[in-house]
């Protein structure tokens, strides 16, 4: 057992902690020692398993992945983990490769690329797929939206107007337009529903 891979799942769904399980399963040189549905049963987990790969999915209710991984890696510094996500974006990934993630696959790419991103990672290198890798190196002198600018994105894409925004945030109208203005110019959008077009395509928001 000594040379065999420990692998942890984190994810909400069911079907997705299956079908790893699936393709883990057989493999000579790993094995799936625990799965966990959200972040604080995936601390738990991991402080009594010590996997040596975390497969962790970005989305979960409540606490999200990147947030786990934080609160994981803030207790074992060498933790690896792989980011599991449905986005292309360029944002969510930025901000799981700054929080220390070692890969990055895409939950369509499982199947194919996954045991090898799982080797890969567990020797210590870094995976990330080349079309992520793209638009990271696309967006990377672009200006990032601030933690306000993304919340009244946010509700512009539930479909409030300015009027209602201003009164959500407790601003005036004349603040959300002043948002507005700059989200625009940040994400190079003509109008309010190409900017959350543009933010969901890069995973500023999530529907």
């Amino acid at each position: 057992m000594a040379n065999v891979i420990k692998v942890f799942t984190v994810d909400d769904h069911p079907l997705l902690r299956e079908g790893i399980a699936a393709v883990i399963q057989g493999e000579p040189d790993m094995v799936l020692v625990a799965e966990a549905t959200n972040g604080p049963e995936a601390i738990e987990r991991f402080r009594l398993h010590r996997p040596d790969v975390t497969l962790m999915d970005i989305q979960m209710p409540g606490m999200d992945g990147v947030d786990t991984m934080n609160a994981i890696r803030s207790e074992f510094p060498g933790s690896r983990f792989i980011i599991l996500t449905t986005y292309q974006g360029d944002v969510q990934a930025l901000r799981a490769i700054r929080a220390g993630a070692a890969g990055y696959l895409l939950k369509n790419m499982l199947r194919k690329d996954l045991l090898d991103t799982i080797r890969v990672v567990n020797r210590g290198k870094r995976v990330i797929p080349p079309a992520i890798a793209a638009n990271l190196v696309e967006h990377l002198a672009d200006d990032a939206l601030s933690d306000r600018e993304i919340d009244v994105l946010r509700s512009v894409a539930a479909g409030n107007s300015n009027k209602l925004i201003a009164k959500q945030f407790a601003i005036s109208e004349a603040t959300v337009k002043g948002h507005m203005k700059s989200i625009l110019s940040k994400l190079g959008a003509n109008d309010r529903t190409h900017a959350v077009t543009i933010a969901l395509n890069r995973g500023f928001i999530q529907t």
